[in-house]
């Protein structure tokens, strides 16, 4: 007789118990936008500010004062959790939208861009695509949204790239943490330590995506870009999201410098916050002796290459190097700021930025994707399976990742990991495809479903223009569970379909 993966009350008082742990972090990042909303004088948004942050509170504690005194989690709690928290939380960070939708009322100004707002299924979209930091958006203006939620967007991708859990795990890490600890770390698709523990870990991090933020900040600013908007978009580069603050994107600043610092952000997003922890304790020398970051380069270098060929026929000149440049940075660092429509751009073109998406940056960094070190462990494995087919019978052939020997024992689990992923997320897409496809008009070609797809699934935000206010419902859907199952990376969300199917059983 099986016995089921989660059919305990132990096991459930576990994963309920530090969920409520969770969801209360949603509550404390309500509470600290309210300074948006007093210092431009948006007093409506207040109450639907202190309304979120009541909501939080209250259902953290319901869900953690019952079972506050369960067990230690293990790794398939935390799977659950992270799971159930990803749904969740952005559920109940959906509030602030449709509150202030309400709240605003009809103010002219205001109207259409909350629009979008006034049912939960687009606050909810837009809430998922936040804190999954995807950057997909309900928002046709959101130069006309409130501060107050210009704000709430930037801030759930800030969040939503180091990880709501790591918020928690932030605030609750003990001077042992142990292994709950680390399981939920780990659930949340992270497994890199720049310690030895993991609340030194949580910090350096926190530090780190501080820096770069501000640093990003000052240089947009520098350039020319308005104060408010600088901080916004250096929040959600380099946290690799891709919200945007007008109906444009990026093409409303028209600089160069802008846009070079904006990939210089997305490209810090998109490295390893070790190789980043590394490199400013040293003398910068890190940066070139990284693989993983040397390989992102060379992605991205290619990318691009590959990319501006293909855009000649349509694009004249210099102009068909620095789009590609900047569309293909922003899609293999999944964070998605756009300046331009794509109809116009070719199959091959949408299907080279769906690639990038698929791909991702570093382990270990806010981008999403499979990770560029599966991608680079695939290539070798190929490469060392021919090496060991032409060599003599007995030798042996040795498997490096960089200049880091593999042990001929975990050579097949590394490759089994990166295979699993990889087809799993081929897998999904190929679903969400299929399911988006029959949503959507047909104005729009396999090429635009794949890429949007692509783009929930690799959290990138990159659109066609399917992405709007006037989707189905099915289709919003369709592209929220893509977006859901991206941020974990497949394995928690599929433990918890895995989880429901045999209890309905």
């Amino acid at each position: 007789m099986r016995t089921p993966l989660f059919g305990f009350r132990d096991d459930a008082a576990i994963v309920l118990r530090d969920l409520g742990r969770i969801v209360p972090a949603v509550g404390w990042m309500a509470l600290a936008s309210l300074a948006v909303a007093f210092a431009f004088n948006e007093r409506y948004a207040v109450l639907p500010l202190l309304v979120t942050a009541a909501t939080s509170f209250l259902l953290g504690a319901v869900l953690y004062l019952p079972f506050r005194n369960a067990g230690e989690a293990r790794l398939r709690h935390a799977m659950l959790t992270a799971a159930l928290a990803w749904l969740i939380v952005p559920l109940v960070g959906a509030l602030p939208f449709v509150l202030i939708a309400v709240a605003a009322g009809a103010r002219a100004r205001l109207a259409i861009g909350l629009a979008p707002f006034r049912d939960l299924a687009g606050a909810f979209f837009e809430a998922v695509s936040g804190f999954t930091g995807t950057g997909l958006s309900m928002a046709a203006r959101p130069d006309l949204l409130p501060h107050a939620l210009q704000w709430w967007r930037s801030f759930t991708e800030w969040i939503g790239g180091m990880g709501v859990i790591v918020v928690v795990l932030t605030i609750l890490a003990g001077p042992k943490p142990g292994l709950a600890m680390y399981s939920l770390y780990y659930a949340e698709a992270r497994s890199e330590k720049i310690h030895p523990s993991i609340k030194s870990t949580l910090f350096s991090m926190w530090w780190i995506l501080a820096l770069y933020t501000g640093a990003s900040a000052i240089a947009l600013w520098a350039f020319g870009m308005p104060l408010w908007h600088a901080v916004n978009q250096a929040m959600v580069g380099v946290a690799t999201g891709g919200f945007s603050l007008t109906p444009d994107g990026t093409a409303a600043y028209r600089s160069v410098g802008i846009e070079l610092v904006l990939m210089a952000s997305m490209l810090a997003g998109a490295m390893s916050f070790s190789m980043h922890y590394d490199m400013l304790r040293s003398d910068g020398r890190k940066l070139w002796k990284d693989y993983q970051t040397r390989a992102l380069f060379g992605f991205v270098a290619l990318g691009i290459a590959a990319l501006t060929l293909e855009n000649l026929g349509t694009i004249r000149g210099v102009a068909a190097l620095r789009e590609s440049a900047f569309h293909f940075v922003s899609a293999a660092t999944t964070t998605g700021f756009q300046g331009t429509d794509f109809s116009s751009w070719s199959e091959g073109a949408k299907l080279i930025l769906s690639f990038g998406m698929f791909v991702g940056g570093a382990a270990g960094s806010t981008a999403g994707g499979i990770k560029l070190i599966r991608l680079l462990t695939l290539v070798k494995g190929i490469r060392w399976r021919f090496r060991q087919i032409v060599s003599p019978r007995g030798a042996i052939v040795p498997f490096r990742i960089g200049a880091t020997p593999i042990r001929e024992g975990e050579v097949g689990q590394r490759l089994e990991d990166a295979a699993m992923v990889s087809f799993l997320w081929i897998t999904f897409i190929a679903l969400g495809v299929l399911a988006l496809l029959h949503t959507v008009p047909a104005r729009f070609s396999l090429g635009d479903v794949i890429l949007e797809v692509t783009s929930a699934q690799g959290n990138a935000g990159l659109s066609t223009g399917i992405t709007s206010h006037a989707m189905s419902l099915p289709g919003k859907l369709s592209l929220c569970f893509n977006m859901w199952v991206g941020r974990l990376e497949i394995i928690p969300a599929l433990m918890l379909l895995r989880t429901l199917f045999r209890f309905g059983r």
